[in-house]
């Protein structure tokens, strides 16, 4: 029996689930109850009936799904996969902000630790950040910690002041003009889609800036055959997987995020037998952090 075969069996026998986010590695993927991004994945968790939930993604991700099923175990796989994007913000340098605008209500991307969530207001992901900071009661938002997602926001919600955190993903810095100049040559039919979290100039110059849910649903509603894919590398294998009658490029040289990739099939199947690693959070921080990201939900 090879590792793949004792996952599935350790899985079943456990009662457990495991979901995984889109930039997870092939094999991680098709070990998988459920794919999907951060948004789909925090409404999945929500639902399970399962008491056990490996989670492979990174620690923000793991930390949301313990909030929404506090009394359920919740597993990462590898304990120092994090996020440089969610690291970029602290506690302190929040408060502070609050204290500078005080009439601001904040607006914290999900990928942002548990004590970030925690003061918060309303959480958003890529696939909502627009809707929620629209709809929020405030003229005055302090959006953290994605600069770039916070640019989008600002472009399309112009009757408000928006307060933007200078935090972003460096994986998503990585993707030039240069490249997306030189993939329109190479592939002149092809529909670009980027994520939000890359620079504005190339938001402008794309066909579509979608989350990676948006992605898969524009791959299968679209009439075009090809696609030019700007976000983390493993979203093409996804893509693939659920539209193999059309191809996909990635925008320039493949951008790969290190901590994603650090759950592998080892990690997952020790995580599975050994309980490693659980996310453990205080009371008070999950009760805090739990309201934002219930009311993020609400505008899935």
């Amino acid at each position: 029996m090879d590792i793949k075969e004792e996952i599935l069996k350790l899985k079943k026998d456990r009662k457990s689930v495991i979901l995984a986010h889109n930039y997870q590695l092939p094999e991680i993927q098709d070990t998988a109850d459920y794919l999907g991004d951060s948004l789909e994945l925090a409404k999945i968790s929500q639902r399970l009936d399962s008491e056990l939930i490996v989670f492979c993604g990174v620690k923000f991700m793991a930390e949301t799904a313990k909030i929404l099923s506090p009394r359920k175990t919740v597993l990462l796989p590898a304990e120092d996969a994090g996020c440089p994007l969610a690291d970029s913000i602290t506690k302190e340098e929040l408060l502070s902000l609050k204290s500078r605008y005080p009439q601001a209500k904040v607006v914290s991307y999900v990928n942002t630790l548990a004590e970030i969530k925690a003061e918060t207001d309303v959480c958003c992901t890529s696939a909502n950040a627009v809707e929620v900071v629209r709809n929020i009661e405030s003229r005055q938002i302090i959006f953290v910690p994605d600069k770039n997602l916070g640019a989008w926001v600002k472009k399309k919600v112009l009757d408000k002041e928006v307060i933007v955190w200078q935090g972003s993903c460096y994986v998503h810095e990585k993707f030039s003009l240069e490249d997306l100049e030189q993939s329109r040559k190479s592939h002149p039919s092809a529909e670009i889609l980027v994520h939000p979290e890359c620079r504005p100039e190339i938001q402008d110059k794309a066909d579509f800036v979608l989350s990676t849910s948006g992605m898969l649903r524009r791959a299968n509603e679209s009439s075009s055959r090809e696609f030019i894919i700007g976000t983390e590398y493993e979203m093409i294998y996804r893509l693939k997987k659920d539209t193999p009658s059309k191809k996909f490029f990635s925008l320039g040289e493949s951008k790969v995020c290190r901590d994603m990739k650090k759950i592998t099939l080892k990690e997952l199947y020790a995580s599975l037998l050994e309980n490693k690693y659980g996310v453990s959070l205080d009371e008070d921080t999950l009760s805090k952090a739990e309201k934002p990201l219930s009311e993020m939900v609400k505008y899935a």
